[in-house]
């Protein structure tokens, strides 16, 4: 029995996303070579494990006929790591285009993520199974792993897959540790003589996959749009019952992109930017200081509510909390729980104390298999309540009511229907990944740029992946932090201490899809970066 499907989903699988002018017609799409690249950082060390593919040349697509006579593609694809709303646009997009280029062409899909190829565990796609997930949100259509693939057993075995399957080329959609895969794949396929290209895409919602012509990962745009959804929605209550401060912690372990937006969108009292904190050495005391300042200085207005929003990553950016964890590490391992507070360091054990009890136990008790401190599963908004309120006791003079609510959105922005943004720039991100390997190119990443214009104005090409690389204990494409020089956040900072005081909140709605002027608009962080 055909599942039913909402009035919503039937539609968007109707919807055809436009493509930027440059790509409405494949057949006259050449691709045009730039620049040569180097990597980011270390560049002798990155050329020597990437002898085949280091150093390659920016690449564009202009108008033009494509070189040679078009035969049929064989092509693999398969989504990699955490989900984000668009993936299954990209697929699509790649489908089409591979059909356009020619209708013999075929596409196969490999379960699971990476993993799907060293297992050979894959469905071919046709277009009867994709009209049922054009424009939806998910991975559910070949499902997505962090499997990493890495010895010579699982590379020997991706090879002898790709070789039965006759693929020409290989696209994997994924964020940077994914993309940095894709490199290190396609330079084990030339090393063993094979012609097979491999192409990324760059995927994720935190925004950290960033640089140049690579504007943003497909997903921050609609995650952004549903976080701030939500923000507004819990801004308008706070406003209506004024009781409760809502502590909102928002994805992001290593970068605040996502906090950064949402604030840009719905006007919080305050948002904490990691970035910003680290560059100036704030401890916790300092950062509740901050925050029980606002709540007392809201309270003298009367004022007993307020939004707060907290990036995910907050305690991993907080150089004396870093510290306290580097020194518990060790010392987990060799001496009992009651025991380890006692063998910090001066300044780490007074860290240690400023935490509550609750947290305190957590970081002593919840290990991972390395018997390392799990960071990620700390409660830090709930760890801040605590803060403020033991700094609001200090002030003799607050005789306000101060009641906190904790939320944390993360999965909720990451399946969601792609916005009109996500859902074009996924689609030409698709068809740019087919015109790469049509052009026989290898081990880059398709991107999309002048995203901040129309989308016919949009410009569309290729980078090889190792211009983002650096050394770490191996070569990685380092995450893109929120720079404090650049406009979105220079403008945050400007209008930030009005929206402490004020109630200058803003309430975006949901995601639309039928106005144009409403439903393809980019976010702040695109179009501050363009003034």
């Amino acid at each position: 029995m055909k599942k039913l499907k909402t009035p919503l989903e039937a539609d968007r699988l109707k919807y055809n996303p436009p493509l930027p002018e440059l790509l409405l017609d494949l057949t006259h799409c050449s691709i045009e070579e730039g620049s040569v690249t180097t990597s980011v950082a270390d560049e002798e060390e990155i050329q020597k494990f990437f002898p085949h593919t280091f150093g390659r040349k920016i690449v564009s697509c202009t108008k033009g006929p494509l070189p040679g006579k078009l035969a049929p593609l064989r092509i693999g694809v398969m989504l990699s790591g955490g989900q984000a709303p668009g993936g299954h646009n990209v697929i699509t997009g790649l489908f089409d285009a591979l059909k356009k280029l020619h209708s013999d062409s075929r596409l196969f899909g490999f379960l699971g993520g990476p993993i799907g190829i060293v297992d050979n565990k894959h469905v071919e796609l046709t277009a009867e199974i994709l009209a049922d997930y054009r424009n939806t949100g998910g991975f559910d259509l070949l499902g997505s792993g962090r499997t990493k693939v890495k010895t010579d057993e699982q590379l020997a075995c991706s090879l002898k897959v790709i070789q039965n399957l006759k693929l020409d080329g290989l696209v994997i959609i994924g964020g940077e540790g994914s993309n940095a895969y894709c490199a290190v794949l396609a330079e084990y396929l030339l090393n063993h003589g094979s012609q097979t290209r491999v192409v990324g895409i760059p995927k994720t919602i935190d925004g950290d996959l960033q640089d140049g012509m690579l504007e943003v990962s497909f997903g921050f745009d609609t995650a952004c749009k549903i976080y701030s959804e939500l923000i507004g929605n819990i801004a308008r209550d706070a406003i209506s019952s004024k009781k409760y401060y809502h502590f909102i912690k928002l994805m992001g372990r290593s970068a605040s992109h996502i906090t950064l937006e949402c604030a840009l969108q719905t006007h919080p009292n305050m948002a904490l930017i990691c970035e910003e904190i680290i560059a100036e050495g704030k401890d916790l005391a300092q950062i509740a200081e901050e925050l029980a300042e606002m709540v007392y200085e809201r309270s003298q207005q009367g004022k007993e509510y307020g939004v707060v929003l907290i990036p995910e990553g907050l305690i991993e950016f907080i150089p004396k909390m870093v510290k306290l964890i580097e020194e518990l590490n060790p010392l987990l391992a060799k001496y009992p729980e009651n025991e380890i507070a006692t063998h910090l360091s001066e300044k780490s054990r007074a860290a240690f104390d400023f935490l509550p009890l609750q947290i305190q136990q957590q970081l002593l008790s919840d290990r991972d298999h390395h018997g390392n401190v799990k960071l990620s599963h700390i409660a830090t908004e709930q760890l801040l309540i605590h803060a403020v309120k033991a700094k609001l006791k200090q002030k003799k003079d607050y005789k306000g009511q101060f009641t906190a609510l904790s939320h944390f959105f993360g999965y909720e922005g990451r399946s969601g229907f792609p916005s009109n943004f996500d859902a074009s720039y996924c689609y030409a991100l698709g068809h740019t990944a087919a015109l790469l390997i049509q052009g026989g190119y290898t081990g880059y990443m398709a991107v999309v740029h002048h995203l901040g214009c129309h989308i016919a104005d949009w410009k569309t090409g290729g980078i090889p992946i190792t211009m983002l690389m650096s050394m770490d204990k191996r070569p990685v494409i380092k995450k893109t932090l929120v720079d404090i020089h650049e406009e979105p956040f220079i403008y945050f900072d400007y209008q930030r201490g009005r929206w402490a005081m004020e109630d200058d909140y803003r309430y975006p709605g949901p995601i639309q899809y039928d106005s144009s002027s409403l439903s393809e608009q980019p976010t702040f962080t695109l179009l501050l970066r363009r003034r």
